[in-house]
């Protein structure tokens, strides 16, 4: 069993205006820590205030920085906090909440926060770096990226933005191929790539050093349609035209920027993006009994 870390000094960041977050979020966390004999320091700011606030909480060197906002600025806390930094608990407050979800469930912010105040436990967790910018849940890079807003607008029920979104993804998606690289093998042509961090990979133990990668491949036009269905409806990793295998590095190239999403979030990286592995990426506060 893992021994309970030290939450003697905590840091808050949240982001009110964020997805399921809600104004109340400042009395809403500041009852969960009194009602557990806790105490916290709790930023809750205007949105373009949110990486000020990042920075300052972990400029003070406190034992545990919790945020509860969107998958961007989970993100950039990841990226704050690794090799070094305070331990982090990226609690559901977004969209798509990839990375909270990973960790916490599908649960309520509230729920996750207390949970883990009473019984959680510190782990290593590793992760991945696109260009220098970090992922600790999967990347995604080409045409599937495209169909994430589609696919989000659709799970909200938002059918007409859904639709809309998807006509300007298909129009879009496959004008500029990818070469990739993996490891030192030869480079190919692919429609997409995507890494998936151990996290989540269903192939990999989740102690392994080592990434997994899907490679996308389509020989015609009813091959990328049913690519693009299945980036829709969320099951891509099934579709035939994918390859995957387990590596270090990766480099993906194009004729264009690439567009790209990391965990929930989308990134500018331009038209050549290295991809590497490091396995003890930052510490997180996870649930008991969490691997």
């Amino acid at each position: 069993m893992a021994a309970r870390p030290r939450l003697q000094h905590i840091e808050v960041v949240a982001n009110p205006a964020s997805g399921s977050v809600g104004p109340d979020v400042e009395a809403e966390s500041q009852a969960i820590f009194g009602r557990l004999g806790l105490s916290a320091a709790i930023c809750a700011p205007p949105g373009d205030s949110l990486t000020r606030c990042l920075r300052e909480a972990i400029a003070r060197k406190p034992d545990l920085l919790v945020v509860i906002a969107g998958d961007g600025t989970a993100r950039a806390a990841a990226e704050l906090c690794a090799q070094g930094g305070p331990m982090l608990a990226p609690l559901p407050g977004g969209t798509m909440n990839m990375l909270p979800y990973a960790i916490y469930g599908r649960r309520p912010w509230q729920d996750a926060l207390a949970d883990i105040l009473q019984a959680g436990e510190e782990r290593p967790l590793g992760g991945g770096q696109a260009s220098g910018r970090i992922f600790l849940v999967a990347a995604i890079l080409g045409a599937p990226a495209l169909w994430a807003p589609a696919r989000e607008a659709a799970r909200e029920g938002k059918l007409g933005l859904a639709l809309d979104r998807a006509r300007r993804a298909w129009s879009r998606a496959f004008s500029s191929r990818l070469r990739v690289q993996l490891d030192s093998g030869p480079r190919r042509k692919a429609e997409a790539a995507t890494f998936l961090c151990p996290l989540i990979s269903k192939a990999l133990d989740p102690a392994a050093p080592r990434m997994e990668a899907a490679v996308f491949q389509t020989t015609g036009a009813a091959e990328a349609f049913r690519l693009g269905l299945h980036a829709l409806a969320g099951d891509w990793r099934n579709d035939p035209a994918v390859e995957a295998v387990a590596l270090d590095r990766a480099v993906c190239e194009a004729g264009r920027p690439i567009p790209t999403i990391l965990d929930g979030e989308t990134v500018e990286l331009g038209s050549r993006v290295e991809v590497t592995f490091r396995a003890d990426m930052l510490r997180v506060l996870a649930p008991a009994g969490f691997s």
